[in-house]
């Protein structure tokens, strides 16, 4: 479970981050970030009541941020980021959801290791 101060919980921050910010998609989730003027990054999530009633969008929330607490140790500061399930995401389980938030964070050159990576090759 991510501690209250790292999560967007304002319906305006989540309009800041999908109208100013960035995003990326694969099958199951789009991610958006935007930067934000803090020493740590927060985390929205957004799932659509067309993806199943309440115990089928509560079920992907958690499994959205228990991946992102796995990965909370490699993740860039200084970002708002928001998570949005699509239809797909209903019939992952963790290790499946975990594997489309990562390949997203690396595209989105949210994990430090790959920005780190980039950096001494270029």
């Amino acid at each position: 479970m991510l501690p209250r101060p790292y999560r967007l919980t304002r319906s305006a921050d989540f309009a800041r981050v999908r109208a100013e910010g960035r995003c990326w998609s694969n099958r199951e989730l789009v991610l958006c970030r935007s930067a934000n003027q803090l020493p740590h990054s927060r985390f929205g999530f957004a799932v659509s009541r067309r993806l199943g009633k309440a115990v089928t969008r509560n079920r992907i929330k958690r499994l959205l941020r228990e991946a992102v607490r796995a990965e909370w140790p490699r993740i860039l500061p200084g970002w708002d980021v928001v998570l949005i399930a699509r239809a797909g995401s209903a019939a992952l389980d963790y290790w499946a959801m975990r594997e489309a938030v990562c390949h997203l964070l690396r595209l989105a050159q949210l994990l430090a290791a790959e920005r780190a990576g980039k950096h001494e090759q270029g």
